[in-house]
């Protein structure tokens, strides 16, 4: 299938996969002409939605990509397998094994990352990743030091002390609008009005379903997404991260919400000890989904300066 531009100047690109006889999607949008470029941002979705819904999804005409292009950003989006219509999905499998997890989807990282290195003639680029992204991302700049320049992690997992027994979780999930609704308000303190509004969830909600073909099928709709993020989450709250903060050697931010539960002060607190280059910033009324939320402005400024800052 073709996919749609979201923007007359966005191009697309199917790349081989590392998994053999598969192709990955990725989006690119060029900053406008005449803007001086700073660079090659690639972004990272977390575990429940592609990159369409998230960095290049427009709120009343603008998204994130869009202000990272105007301040000269090449920003390319990448979808993991089993996320969005346009990535090839994983074919079928054990169904009590989740799919995608952090040691594999790092290898499709990779190979997008080789892949805009390569479109762009340079040798590094930067990576903005969100929640379980980030733990992929990690991943890849271990492994790969020397592709990566700056790296923005923001609500990042990190590993906690276990407390509970760790679920199992089968091959997929299904998340429903309800389910996502309550993945924005669930965090937000009573008494505090919505960090996003019914109208703007509504529209990003039919865009979503659209991302699954099957998913207004269901009851109730729902996206069916690979079972891996969610898997490697758990397991990171029980004790074993996917990954060793200490192996990135680019500099990283963190930047997590005020309100978010998933990355919460301990939870930096301990990336930033782990990690050898980190800086800590949180974002005034902002949940785990600030990027989508209406503070989401000054995320988009935080990073912004974080990826164009001086060189150490």
């Amino acid at each position: 299938m073709k996919a749609p531009k979201l923007d007359p100047r966005e191009t697309h690109a199917r790349i081989p996969s590392p998994r053999f006889g598969l192709r990955l999607f990725l989006r690119h949008l060029p900053p406008p002409d005449g803007t001086q470029p700073r660079g090659v941002v690639l972004y990272v979705h977390g575990g429940t939605f592609p990159s369409a819904l998230s960095i290049a999804h427009r709120f009343d005409g603008r998204s994130w990509r869009d202000e990272l292009c105007a301040a000269g950003f090449h920003v390319w989006g990448l979808d993991f397998h089993g996320f969005g219509r346009f990535s090839d999905p994983y074919p079928d499998t054990d169904p009590h094994i989740p799919l995608g997890r952090t040691n594999d989807v790092s290898r499709q990282l990779e190979q997008a990352v080789r892949f805009i290195l390569g479109h762009h003639a340079v040798p590094r680029l930067m990576i903005i990743a969100h929640s379980w992204g980030t733990m992929v991302s990690g991943h890849f700049a271990g492994r790969c030091p020397e592709l990566i320049q700056r790296m923005v992690f923001f609500g990042p997992i990190a590993q906690r002390s276990p407390v509970t027994e760790t679920p199992k979780l089968p091959a997929w999930r299904l998340i429903s609008l309800n389910d996502q609704w309550n993945r924005f308000t669930a965090d937000v303190p009573p008494g505090e009005p919505p960090v996003l509004s019914r109208r703007q969830f509504d529209e990003w909600g039919e865009a979503y379903l659209d991302s699954d073909p099957e998913s207004r099928d269901r009851r109730p709709p729902a996206v069916k997404i690979p079972g891996g993020a969610f898997q490697d989450i758990f397991d990171a709250w029980a004790g074993t991260l996917s990954y060793d903060p200490g192996l990135i050697r680019a500099p990283v931010a963190i930047i997590r919400g005020e309100w978010d539960s998933m990355c919460t002060d301990s939870d930096a607190a301990w990336l930033l000890a782990s990690m050898t280059n980190g800086r800590d910033v949180k974002i005034p009324r902002a949940t785990h989904l600030m990027h989508l939320e209406e503070n989401r402005y000054a995320l988009y400024r935080e990073t912004e300066a974080f990826l164009t800052a001086r060189e150490d």
